[in-house]
């Protein structure tokens, strides 16, 4: 039965020491929670929403061969993703604490206002520990990584780019200018173009993954902020914050095909194992709200807790994680 004419029900909570950004399934059985500067960690469930393990954010920069810090240093983890290989997850830190550190990070910034740099974790999924740190730059946002494992693109909400940095070198290999507030990323299946959603404008950037040329989809509407692509790469789909509703956009030509309104700031996106259903947190109203791609129409909407946040679908269990940042985590299945 396709994932459209399925219904959400809930099936859990997790509460605890958590203030969760956000929450992303490796499809694997792991789910990762991130959980900023209020709780500095990152938690590890496995796939029936069992605890697996608490990952302090904090680090030994100089263990990790960065020079001019010393002693250690505290994180605060906004989003993560995962290698296609499973082997490891890539965790942004919106800032970091400690010495060296003087200007965190803030929610309205530009380049140049002396905003810190900020650093990408390596997630060994093995271990469930730290196992490497890449410098990259003012308060990162969004993580993705390419479908072929090549790249790891991380976008710079302060500074206003995005970051490339190569998995086999393990470093920033390139910086990408993007504009005004740089959030959600989508990457092809053939890794050749990265989309993100630029929050501070009405389109969407285009960044060629060869030669690194930045292209736009215009008019997409006001404050775009996540993005989901189609699994046979056709259609993009993109949370407009600012007007409370979700469009889908034709990937080649760029034309809006439909936008549906869901509630009052719709933040992040899922997407279902076979593409037939989108699943949108309604931060300021408290829901989620499960739409068919194929008219965009809301086929379902749900109550959640306070402030959901983040969503992440485990297509192999049909499960929808979504992160609430007053505390919790909700655990729906997508049922008969």
């Amino acid at each position: 039965m396709p994932a459209a004419k399925r219904r959400l029900e809930l099936t859990d909570t997790i509460t605890g020491d958590i203030s969760p950004k956000s929450v992303v399934a490796s499809g694997d059985g792991l789910v990762l929670a991130q959980n900023m500067m209020y709780r500095h960690t990152v938690t590890a469930y496995d796939r029936a929403g069992r605890l697996r393990a608490t990952i302090p954010d904090e680090v030994d920069l100089s263990a990790f061969g960065v020079d001019g810090y010393g002693g250690t240093h505290r994180g605060a983890p906004v989003e993560a993703a995962f290698a296609p290989s499973g082997d490891h997850a890539y965790v942004s830190n919106y800032s970091m604490y400690g010495p060296g550190f003087g200007r965190e990070g803030s929610a309205v910034c530009a380049p140049g206002d002396g905003t810190d740099h900020s650093y990408v974790y390596r997630i060994d999924t093995a271990t469930v520990e730290i196992d490497d740190v890449v410098e990259v730059g003012a308060v990162p946002k969004y993580v993705a990584v390419s479908p072929d494992g090549r790249w790891v693109l991380v976008t710079n909400w302060c500074s206003y780019d995005l970051s490339v940095i190569d998995t086999e070198q393990g470093r920033e290999v390139r910086r990408v200018d993007i504009g005004a507030y740089p959030r959600g990323i989508a990457v092809d299946p053939a890794s050749s173009t990265a989309y993100v959603a630029v929050m501070g404008s009405t389109h969407i950037a285009a960044v060629d993954l060869d030669d690194f040329s930045v292209s736009t989809i215009d008019g997409v509407g006001q404050g775009p902020r996540d993005l989901r692509m189609s699994p046979d790469g056709r259609f993009l789909y993109a949370t407009l914050n600012a007007e409370g509703t979700v469009v889908k956009i034709h990937r080649r030509t760029g034309e809006v095909r439909a936008r549906v309104s869901t509630g009052q700031a719709p933040r992040s996106l899922a997407i279902s194992g076979d593409g037939t259903a989108l699943y949108a947190v309604n931060y300021h109203s408290n829901t989620v709200s499960k739409i068919r791609t194929r008219d965009m129409a809301v086929v379902q909407t749900v109550d959640t807790h306070d402030k959901p946040i983040g969503i992440t679908y485990d297509a192999a269990a049909r499960k929808l994680w979504v992160a609430c940042y007053s505390g919790s985590i909700m655990i729906f299945k997508d049922t008969r």
